[in-house]
């Protein structure tokens, strides 16, 4: 919605752009080299370019990627993809009490170009979703102030990587800084015990069944991570429940 003069006009519009701009360096420099990535990995610069503009997605890129090359069923490239970025089903569900006020097609361009940084901001900015037409206007301003320059550093960025791709020697160690990256982002989003177990089962499991081809260790460890918060949330309710109806 950056096209939305409107929108650009607003306070909260300079607001999200401005808080989302000190973290705009990590997020190009993530973007840098998974565009380096993939034409290293065997893409063509068309099929990097295409991918970059339509994925949008650093993490699934970086997962689907070697998939692709080694010529992986597409089932096994969909199912990597969709556990990766399994993460944008929980945004998406939180976001809805935002912005259901909203045509489709425009919650549908929010849930597009909305990163993990970009809500993270907007979510410790508004707790909670609006309530009156100026508050939607601020927040939908300011959501948009920032995913304009979480979207602007990681496509410019990330075509910049495609096109120097083959300026940038391998010993420059861009996977291993990518992967610090994207370590970083996600420390930062783990904020509960709960969040926490999750993060050590899925890093347990990655690294257990590292044999597996095709990277499906990936899948096997976000499943697992998932399915056991979820068992352990279900049974730490119904303790929570027990010791209400004890109380009363």
């Amino acid at each position: 919605m950056f096209w939305s003069s409107a929108l650009r006009r607003r306070l909260a519009f300079r607001e999200g752009a401005r808080l989302m701009t000190p973290v705009a360096l990590g997020i190009g420099a993530w973007g840098l080299m998974t565009g380096v990535a993939m034409v290293k990995a065997g893409l063509s610069p068309l099929e990097a370019v295409l991918m970059t503009l339509l994925v949008y997605a650093g993490s699934a890129q970086l997962a689907a990627v070697p998939l692709l090359v080694a010529g992986a069923p597409a089932w096994v490239i969909l199912a990597t993809a969709f556990c990766v970025n399994l993460r944008f089903v929980v945004f998406s569900l939180h976001l809805r009490h935002y912005l259901m006020h909203m045509p489709r097609w425009r919650r549908l361009v929010h849930g597009y170009l909305t990163g993990d940084l970009s809500y993270a901001v907007f979510t410790r900015r508004y707790p909670q979703p609006p309530t009156t037409q100026a508050e939607r206007d601020d927040q939908e301003a300011y959501l948009v102030g920032g995913y304009t320059v979480n979207w602007s550093c990681w496509i410019l960025l990330s075509l910049a990587g495609v096109a120097l791709a083959e300026l940038i020697p391998q010993r420059w160690g861009l996977g291993f800084a990518g992967v610090l990256a994207l370590v970083g982002i996600l420390a930062s989003m783990v904020t509960t015990r709960l969040q926490v177990l999750a993060l050590l089962i899925a890093s347990a499991t990655a690294v257990a069944a590292y044999a597996l081809p095709l990277r499906l260790n990936i899948v096997v460890s976000i499943g697992l991570a998932v399915l056991a918060c979820f068992w352990l949330e279900q049974q730490l309710g119904r303790l929570a429940r027990g010791r209400t109806g004890e109380a009363g």
